[in-house]
């Protein structure tokens, strides 16, 4: 009965994702991933017969992105450790993914390191993580290079970015 009313669920979300006139899904979808190519692409593949093509498209997509459009995806993130202002869906969302982190010394010291060497935020999809485990792996990716880096930074964007689709479609 569960599974029955999720997938109910899923696909009257995903009806209004492909009903919706364009400018209203992208804003939907741009809660999700901040990448103006992200959205456009996944407006373009419509229609989504449920969340897992839905996820998969997303995948697929974020996989290609240039870097310009991930560091318009990681402008939108916070620091860890800060945490997101306002009311809207991806702020709410921020807030509950970084429950765990708390914004000690180290944390923000950290991210100013990280961010001097690599050029962007640290993004790191920190549902179920506490303080503890991001600075660990805040201090691991210190030793990564650029290209490495920027490897970890969009699978990290697609777990993000796969969550925020079942909170939202789901």
């Amino acid at each position: 009965m569960v599974s029955t009313v999720r997938r109910m669920s899923d696909q009257l979300s995903l009806d209004r994702l492909n009903a919706e006139e364009p400018a209203t899904a992208e804003r939907d979808l741009l809660a999700c991933c901040a990448s103006r190519r992200w959205a456009d692409e996944l407006l373009a593949r419509r229609p989504y017969h449920d969340l897992a093509q839905l996820r998969s498209v997303s995948a697929q997509v974020l996989a290609a992105l240039d870097w310009t459009d991930v560091e318009q995806a990681l402008a939108a993130h916070p620091r860890i450790g800060e945490k997101a202002d306002g009311h809207s869906k991806e702020a709410g969302w921020s807030r509950d993914e970084q429950a765990g982190a708390t914004p000690g010394e180290d944390l923000v010291a950290g991210n100013i390191v990280y961010e001097e060497r690599f050029g962007h935020v640290f993004l790191i999809c920190a549902t179920g993580l506490s303080g503890e485990d991001m600075l660990t792996a805040l201090r691991t990716r210190l030793g990564n290079d650029p290209a490495a880096e920027r490897d970890v930074v969009r699978e990290e964007l697609r777990k993000i970015v796969d969550l925020r689709l079942g909170k939202a479609f789901a």
